[in-house]
Protein backbone atom coordinates (compact mmCIF):
# COMPACT_ATOMS: atom_id res chain seq x y z
CA UNK A 1 0.00 0.00 0.00
CA UNK A 2 1.11 3.64 -1.06
CA UNK A 3 1.65 6.73 1.43
CA UNK A 4 -0.08 9.41 -0.17
CA UNK A 5 2.38 12.91 -0.19
CA UNK A 6 -0.79 15.12 -0.39
CA UNK A 7 -4.02 15.28 1.36
CA UNK A 8 -7.88 16.15 0.22
CA UNK A 9 -7.72 19.88 -0.72
CA UNK A 10 -4.11 20.13 -1.29
CA UNK A 11 -2.71 21.48 -4.24
CA UNK A 12 -1.87 18.11 -6.72
CA UNK A 13 1.55 17.97 -8.17
CA UNK A 14 -0.27 16.96 -11.76
CA UNK A 15 -2.25 20.11 -11.60
CA UNK A 16 -5.25 18.79 -10.34
CA UNK A 17 -6.37 22.02 -7.70
CA UNK A 18 -9.29 23.25 -7.71
CA UNK A 19 -10.92 19.50 -7.97
CA UNK A 20 -11.34 19.29 -4.32
CA UNK A 21 -14.44 20.28 -2.15
CA UNK A 22 -14.43 21.78 1.19
CA UNK A 23 -14.93 18.13 4.09
CA UNK A 24 -17.00 17.93 6.28
CA UNK A 25 -15.86 18.29 9.81
CA UNK A 26 -14.61 15.04 10.86
CA UNK A 27 -13.99 13.41 7.92
CA UNK A 28 -10.05 14.36 7.27
CA UNK A 29 -7.98 12.16 8.68
CA UNK A 30 -4.16 11.83 8.16
CA UNK A 31 -3.55 9.10 5.21
CA UNK A 32 -0.60 6.85 5.71
CA UNK A 33 0.61 3.51 5.71
CA UNK A 34 0.24 0.92 8.46
CA UNK A 35 2.72 -1.19 9.22
CA UNK A 36 1.31 -4.86 7.53
CA UNK A 37 4.13 -6.61 8.52
CA UNK A 38 2.89 -6.07 11.78
CA UNK A 39 -0.80 -7.15 11.17
CA UNK A 40 -2.05 -3.84 11.00
CA UNK A 41 -4.86 -2.96 8.45
CA UNK A 42 -3.40 -0.30 5.64
CA UNK A 43 -5.06 2.95 5.37
CA UNK A 44 -6.76 2.91 2.53
CA UNK A 45 -8.54 6.31 0.73
CA UNK A 46 -11.72 7.12 -0.63
CA UNK A 47 -13.49 9.65 -2.64
CA UNK A 48 -17.34 10.64 -4.45
CA UNK A 49 -16.55 12.55 -7.37
CA UNK A 50 -19.82 14.91 -9.03
CA UNK A 51 -20.50 18.43 -8.99
CA UNK A 52 -21.93 19.55 -6.65
CA UNK A 53 -21.26 17.63 -3.81
CA UNK A 54 -21.60 19.79 -1.12
CA UNK A 55 -24.37 18.62 -0.10
CA UNK A 56 -23.47 15.06 0.30
CA UNK A 57 -23.86 12.90 3.23
CA UNK A 58 -21.66 10.66 1.25
CA UNK A 59 -18.67 11.44 3.63
CA UNK A 60 -20.39 11.26 6.90
CA UNK A 61 -22.00 7.90 6.41
CA UNK A 62 -18.61 5.97 4.91
CA UNK A 63 -16.65 7.63 7.67
CA UNK A 64 -18.84 6.84 10.43
CA UNK A 65 -19.12 2.96 9.17
CA UNK A 66 -14.99 3.23 9.21
CA UNK A 67 -15.08 4.08 12.47
CA UNK A 68 -17.75 1.64 13.70
CA UNK A 69 -15.71 -1.05 12.27
CA UNK A 70 -12.33 0.20 14.02
CA UNK A 71 -10.58 1.69 10.59
CA UNK A 72 -9.24 4.69 10.14
CA UNK A 73 -9.87 5.21 5.84
CA UNK A 74 -10.77 8.31 4.78
CA UNK A 75 -13.50 9.43 2.33
CA UNK A 76 -13.25 12.96 0.78
CA UNK A 77 -15.85 14.38 -1.68
CA UNK A 78 -14.18 16.08 -4.49
CA UNK A 79 -16.30 18.53 -6.86
CA UNK A 80 -15.44 18.48 -10.29
CA UNK A 81 -16.65 21.59 -11.69
CA UNK A 82 -15.31 21.13 -15.28
CA UNK A 83 -15.76 17.71 -16.84
CA UNK A 84 -12.11 17.13 -17.78
CA UNK A 85 -11.36 17.17 -13.87
CA UNK A 86 -13.46 13.79 -14.00
CA UNK A 87 -10.34 12.78 -15.93
CA UNK A 88 -7.42 13.44 -13.67
CA UNK A 89 -9.57 12.54 -10.69
CA UNK A 90 -10.04 9.02 -12.03
CA UNK A 91 -6.18 8.81 -13.06
CA UNK A 92 -5.68 9.44 -9.49
CA UNK A 93 -7.08 6.50 -8.61
CA UNK A 94 -4.85 4.22 -11.22
CA UNK A 95 -1.51 6.06 -9.51
CA UNK A 96 -2.74 4.84 -6.62
CA UNK A 97 -3.34 8.25 -4.73
CA UNK A 98 -6.94 6.79 -4.09
CA UNK A 99 -8.28 3.21 -3.51
CA UNK A 100 -11.63 3.89 -5.17
CA UNK A 101 -14.57 6.52 -5.69
CA UNK A 102 -18.04 7.13 -5.59
CA UNK A 103 -19.27 8.59 -8.70
CA UNK A 104 -22.41 11.12 -8.31
CA UNK A 105 -23.98 13.64 -11.28
CA UNK A 106 -22.93 14.42 -14.26
CA UNK A 107 -20.29 11.70 -14.22
CA UNK A 108 -22.25 8.39 -13.80
CA UNK A 109 -21.69 7.39 -17.57
CA UNK A 110 -18.83 9.42 -18.33
CA UNK A 111 -16.79 7.57 -15.79
CA UNK A 112 -17.30 3.92 -17.71
CA UNK A 113 -14.98 5.43 -20.50
CA UNK A 114 -11.94 6.03 -17.79
CA UNK A 115 -12.06 2.57 -16.70
CA UNK A 116 -10.53 -0.84 -17.51
CA UNK A 117 -13.29 -3.21 -16.88
CA UNK A 118 -16.86 -2.20 -16.57
CA UNK A 119 -19.06 -4.54 -14.30
CA UNK A 120 -22.46 -6.36 -15.56
CA UNK A 121 -24.35 -4.22 -13.05
CA UNK A 122 -23.09 -1.30 -14.85
CA UNK A 123 -22.65 -2.61 -18.33
CA UNK A 124 -26.43 -3.24 -18.40
CA UNK A 125 -27.54 0.39 -17.53
CA UNK A 126 -24.68 2.66 -18.76
CA UNK A 127 -23.59 4.06 -15.67
CA UNK A 128 -21.78 3.51 -12.70
CA UNK A 129 -21.76 5.11 -9.14
CA UNK A 130 -18.99 2.90 -7.60
CA UNK A 131 -14.77 3.02 -8.81
CA UNK A 132 -13.04 -0.25 -7.29
CA UNK A 133 -9.75 -1.52 -7.88
CA UNK A 134 -9.64 -5.65 -8.41
CA UNK A 135 -6.68 -7.82 -7.65
CA UNK A 136 -4.91 -7.12 -10.49
CA UNK A 137 -4.89 -3.34 -9.96
CA UNK A 138 -7.77 -2.85 -12.93
CA UNK A 139 -10.39 0.01 -12.49
CA UNK A 140 -13.29 -1.38 -12.40
CA UNK A 141 -16.94 0.23 -12.67
CA UNK A 142 -19.87 -0.63 -10.80
CA UNK A 143 -23.21 -0.07 -10.41
CA UNK A 144 -24.96 -0.33 -6.60
CA UNK A 145 -27.84 2.43 -7.92
CA UNK A 146 -30.25 -0.63 -9.23
CA UNK A 147 -30.37 -3.11 -6.31
CA UNK A 148 -30.82 0.00 -3.91
CA UNK A 149 -33.69 1.35 -5.81
CA UNK A 150 -35.14 -1.91 -6.91
CA UNK A 151 -35.10 -2.97 -2.85
CA UNK A 152 -36.75 0.42 -1.55
CA UNK A 153 -39.86 -0.37 -4.61
CA UNK A 154 -39.54 -3.20 -3.65
CA UNK A 155 -40.84 -2.06 -0.07
CA UNK A 156 -42.63 0.66 -1.23
CA UNK A 157 -45.07 -0.83 -3.79
CA UNK A 158 -47.72 -2.98 -4.20
CA UNK A 159 -49.61 -2.21 -7.31
CA UNK A 160 -46.75 -2.65 -10.33
CA UNK A 161 -48.00 -2.04 -13.44
CA UNK A 162 -46.80 1.56 -14.87
CA UNK A 163 -44.01 3.66 -13.47
CA UNK A 164 -42.94 7.16 -14.65
CA UNK A 165 -39.43 8.23 -14.57
CA UNK A 166 -38.49 12.22 -15.02
CA UNK A 167 -34.83 12.34 -15.55
CA UNK A 168 -32.36 10.70 -18.24
CA UNK A 169 -29.40 10.84 -16.34
CA UNK A 170 -27.62 7.65 -14.42
CA UNK A 171 -29.92 7.82 -11.78
CA UNK A 172 -33.10 7.36 -14.51
CA UNK A 173 -31.63 4.84 -16.24
CA UNK A 174 -30.86 2.71 -12.82
CA UNK A 175 -34.66 3.46 -11.88
CA UNK A 176 -35.40 1.65 -15.75
CA UNK A 177 -33.66 -1.02 -14.42
CA UNK A 178 -35.26 -1.40 -11.33
CA UNK A 179 -38.88 -0.88 -12.44
CA UNK A 180 -38.08 -3.57 -14.93
CA UNK A 181 -36.57 -5.90 -12.57
CA UNK A 182 -39.47 -5.47 -10.36
CA UNK A 183 -41.67 -6.17 -13.34
CA UNK A 184 -43.34 -2.82 -14.09
CA UNK A 185 -45.29 -3.75 -17.21
CA UNK A 186 -44.88 -0.04 -18.70
CA UNK A 187 -42.05 1.38 -17.37
CA UNK A 188 -41.89 5.43 -19.03
CA UNK A 189 -39.14 8.29 -19.35
CA UNK A 190 -38.98 11.53 -20.03
CA UNK A 191 -36.45 14.47 -19.97
CA UNK A 192 -36.52 18.21 -20.71
CA UNK A 193 -34.31 17.84 -23.60
CA UNK A 194 -37.05 15.29 -25.26
CA UNK A 195 -38.91 18.01 -26.76
CA UNK A 196 -40.50 16.20 -30.03
CA UNK A 197 -40.16 13.00 -31.27
CA UNK A 198 -37.46 13.65 -33.43
CA UNK A 199 -35.25 14.93 -29.92
CA UNK A 200 -35.65 11.63 -28.54
CA UNK A 201 -35.43 9.75 -32.11
CA UNK A 202 -31.31 11.07 -31.90
CA UNK A 203 -31.07 10.84 -28.15
CA UNK A 204 -28.98 8.24 -27.16
CA UNK A 205 -30.25 7.79 -23.87
CA UNK A 206 -33.92 6.84 -25.81
CA UNK A 207 -31.92 4.12 -27.40
CA UNK A 208 -30.53 3.31 -23.86
CA UNK A 209 -33.89 3.39 -22.13
CA UNK A 210 -35.47 1.30 -24.80
CA UNK A 211 -32.66 -1.32 -24.49
CA UNK A 212 -33.96 -1.47 -20.93
CA UNK A 213 -37.54 -2.00 -21.49
CA UNK A 214 -38.44 1.29 -21.10
CA UNK A 215 -40.70 3.75 -23.44
CA UNK A 216 -39.11 7.15 -24.04
CA UNK A 217 -41.48 10.29 -24.05
CA UNK A 218 -42.05 13.67 -25.06
CA UNK A 219 -41.42 16.41 -22.55
CA UNK A 220 -44.81 17.57 -21.47
CA UNK A 221 -45.73 21.04 -22.99
CA UNK A 222 -47.59 21.76 -20.35
CA UNK A 223 -50.97 21.64 -22.24
CA UNK A 224 -53.92 20.72 -20.34
CA UNK A 225 -55.89 19.26 -22.89
CA UNK A 226 -56.21 15.43 -22.60
CA UNK A 227 -53.32 13.54 -24.53
CA UNK A 228 -54.21 10.81 -26.53
CA UNK A 229 -54.48 7.38 -24.51
CA UNK A 230 -53.02 5.48 -26.97
CA UNK A 231 -49.91 3.96 -25.78
CA UNK A 232 -49.36 1.57 -28.91
CA UNK A 233 -46.13 2.78 -29.85
CA UNK A 234 -43.25 4.75 -27.93
CA UNK A 235 -42.73 8.03 -30.06
CA UNK A 236 -46.37 9.02 -29.67
CA UNK A 237 -46.33 7.80 -25.90
CA UNK A 238 -47.67 11.17 -23.41
CA UNK A 239 -46.21 11.34 -20.61
CA UNK A 240 -48.81 12.81 -18.44
CA UNK A 241 -51.34 10.38 -19.67
CA UNK A 242 -49.09 7.70 -18.04
CA UNK A 243 -48.43 9.45 -15.21
CA UNK A 244 -51.82 10.09 -14.38
CA UNK A 245 -52.54 6.42 -14.18
CA UNK A 246 -48.69 5.80 -12.74
CA UNK A 247 -48.58 3.54 -9.62
CA UNK A 248 -44.90 5.06 -9.13
CA UNK A 249 -43.46 8.11 -10.23
CA UNK A 250 -39.62 8.50 -9.96
CA UNK A 251 -38.26 12.17 -9.54
CA UNK A 252 -34.71 11.20 -10.86
CA UNK A 253 -33.12 14.80 -11.48
CA UNK A 254 -30.95 17.06 -9.69
CA UNK A 255 -34.24 19.29 -9.08
CA UNK A 256 -34.81 20.38 -5.72
CA UNK A 257 -31.42 19.36 -4.28
CA UNK A 258 -29.73 21.36 -1.99
CA UNK A 259 -27.08 23.21 -3.69
CA UNK A 260 -28.91 22.49 -7.38
CA UNK A 261 -31.82 23.43 -9.82
CA UNK A 262 -35.20 24.75 -7.97
CA UNK A 263 -37.68 21.96 -8.34
CA UNK A 264 -40.57 23.79 -8.39
CA UNK A 265 -40.98 22.94 -12.24
CA UNK A 266 -41.37 19.76 -11.85
CA UNK A 267 -43.47 19.38 -9.16
CA UNK A 268 -45.91 21.47 -11.14
CA UNK A 269 -45.36 19.40 -14.24
CA UNK A 270 -46.42 16.25 -12.67
CA UNK A 271 -50.68 15.79 -12.60
CA UNK A 272 -50.41 14.73 -8.98
CA UNK A 273 -54.17 15.92 -8.16
CA UNK A 274 -55.21 13.15 -11.31
CA UNK A 275 -52.98 10.24 -9.67
CA UNK A 276 -54.45 7.58 -7.84
CA UNK A 277 -53.90 7.87 -3.85
CA UNK A 278 -52.10 4.47 -3.69
CA UNK A 279 -49.75 5.82 -6.08
CA UNK A 280 -45.64 6.29 -4.64
CA UNK A 281 -43.50 9.58 -5.37
CA UNK A 282 -40.32 8.37 -5.38
CA UNK A 283 -37.71 11.45 -4.95
CA UNK A 284 -34.26 10.26 -5.44
CA UNK A 285 -33.40 13.87 -3.83
CA UNK A 286 -32.34 13.11 -0.25
CA UNK A 287 -31.58 16.66 0.64
CA UNK A 288 -33.56 18.37 1.53
CA UNK A 289 -35.86 15.82 3.21
CA UNK A 290 -39.04 17.46 1.64
CA UNK A 291 -38.65 18.31 -1.71
CA UNK A 292 -40.85 20.64 -3.97
CA UNK A 293 -42.13 17.30 -5.91
CA UNK A 294 -42.44 15.48 -2.18
CA UNK A 295 -44.25 18.13 -1.34
CA UNK A 296 -46.57 18.52 -3.92
CA UNK A 297 -47.11 14.81 -3.40
CA UNK A 298 -47.97 14.59 -0.07
CA UNK A 299 -50.87 17.54 -0.74
CA UNK A 300 -52.48 15.21 -3.16
CA UNK A 301 -52.77 12.47 -1.24
CA UNK A 302 -49.91 10.39 -2.54
CA UNK A 303 -47.27 8.49 -0.72
CA UNK A 304 -43.98 10.46 -0.83
CA UNK A 305 -40.61 9.22 -0.25
CA UNK A 306 -37.50 10.89 -0.67
CA UNK A 307 -33.97 9.49 -1.61
CA UNK A 308 -32.23 8.63 1.58
CA UNK A 309 -33.43 4.85 1.83
CA UNK A 310 -31.46 4.50 -1.78
CA UNK A 311 -28.72 6.30 -0.65
CA UNK A 312 -27.59 4.23 2.53
CA UNK A 313 -28.25 0.89 0.51
CA UNK A 314 -26.09 1.92 -2.17
CA UNK A 315 -23.60 2.95 0.11
CA UNK A 316 -23.75 -0.31 2.43
CA UNK A 317 -23.32 -2.28 -0.81
CA UNK A 318 -20.32 0.15 -1.98
CA UNK A 319 -18.59 -0.24 1.22
CA UNK A 320 -19.00 -4.28 0.39
CA UNK A 321 -17.26 -3.79 -2.75
CA UNK A 322 -14.56 -1.83 -1.71
CA UNK A 323 -13.63 -3.84 1.62
CA UNK A 324 -15.18 -7.43 0.77
CA UNK A 325 -17.31 -7.24 4.46
CA UNK A 326 -20.74 -5.56 5.06
CA UNK A 327 -20.74 -2.40 7.40
CA UNK A 328 -21.70 -1.77 11.05
CA UNK A 329 -25.89 -2.67 10.88
CA UNK A 330 -27.42 0.94 11.10
CA UNK A 331 -24.04 3.07 11.41
CA UNK A 332 -24.75 4.66 7.69
CA UNK A 333 -28.74 5.44 8.09
CA UNK A 334 -27.73 6.81 11.30
CA UNK A 335 -24.47 9.40 10.13
CA UNK A 336 -27.37 9.99 6.91
CA UNK A 337 -30.00 11.32 9.18
CA UNK A 338 -27.74 13.54 10.95
CA UNK A 339 -26.83 15.57 7.73
CA UNK A 340 -29.99 15.59 6.32
CA UNK A 341 -31.46 17.27 9.31
CA UNK A 342 -29.05 19.88 9.70
CA UNK A 343 -28.80 23.07 7.21
CA UNK A 344 -26.57 22.78 4.17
Amino acid sequence: MRASSSRPGDKDPKGCDRLFSSQPAGSSYPVGVADEEKGLPSLKSFVLLGHPVRHSASAPMMTAAFRAAGLQHTYSPLDLVRPEGLKRAVQLIRDGSYDGANVTLPYKRDVLKLVDRVDATAERVGAANVIAIDEKRRLVAHNTDVGALEAELRVATSGRRRAAIIGAGGAALAAVAACKALDFAVVGVTTRSWADTAAIYESETAERVRALGGLAAVWPSGSKDAPSTKLSTEMRLQFAELARFADVIVQATSAGMAGGAPGDAIATMVPFEGMSKDAVAFDLVYRPAITPFLLAAERAGLKAISGLGMLVRQAEATYKIWLGQDPPAGVMRKAAEVVVSSPV
